[in-house]
């Protein structure tokens, strides 16, 4: 047995985390990823259409499914979060990863304040949905890093080997 078969994130984890290998946590994020990236290609449109009415309720309704997205993407995050080892890189690296996604949501919540009194695409919205995108870039960044770098809740290597065996050709 390896340091890494001991690991407790290679272990079967809480089932509502996802089973041994599959974490649902990177799937549950495309919701407010998605929605937030949309959101602001409404609001760009909205800026530079006649009529900005439809766009601003679109984006406004993203930035709210975007949110609620995030509410299931935080709780599943805090699942895989409590699997890693306190006072590691990993341990650090998901800490400002998860720092990081709540700052994006309060500036979303913040957002979603903003743009409940008007039809109009507000411009302060629009800048704080922009540095917002660049901030949920960087902690994706981070992310990646947790599960391409570290292997955070991924299968051990000798379970990923099985995917790299050549099958024989039948002749």
């Amino acid at each position: 047995m390896t340091d890494l078969d001991t690991r407790p994130d290679k272990r079967p984890a809480n089932p509502l985390a996802g089973p041994y290998g599959h974490p649902f946590h990177p799937i549950a994020v495309t919701i407010p990823i998605g929605a937030w990236i949309a959101s602001f290609v409404f609001d760009i449109i909205g800026l530079i259409v006649a009529d900005p009415t439809p766009y601003a309720v679109g984006s406004r309704v993203l930035i709210g499914i975007g949110l609620v997205g995030s509410l299931v993407a935080i709780v599943l995050g805090i699942f895989d979060h409590l699997r890693i080892p306190d006072r590691t890189r990993s341990s650090s690296t998901a800490t400002i990863h998860m720092g990081l996604n709540f700052v994006v949501c309060g500036a979303y919540l913040f957002q979603l304040f903003l743009r409940t009194s008007t039809d109009d695409i507000p411009i302060a919205g629009v800048i704080f949905s922009a540095v917002s995108l660049l901030i949920l870039s960087a902690s994706g960044w981070l992310g990646g890093k947790l599960a391409y770098r570290y292997g955070v809740r991924v299968a051990h290597e000798s379970k990923q080997a099985e995917g790299f065996v050549t099958r024989r050709s039948p002749r």
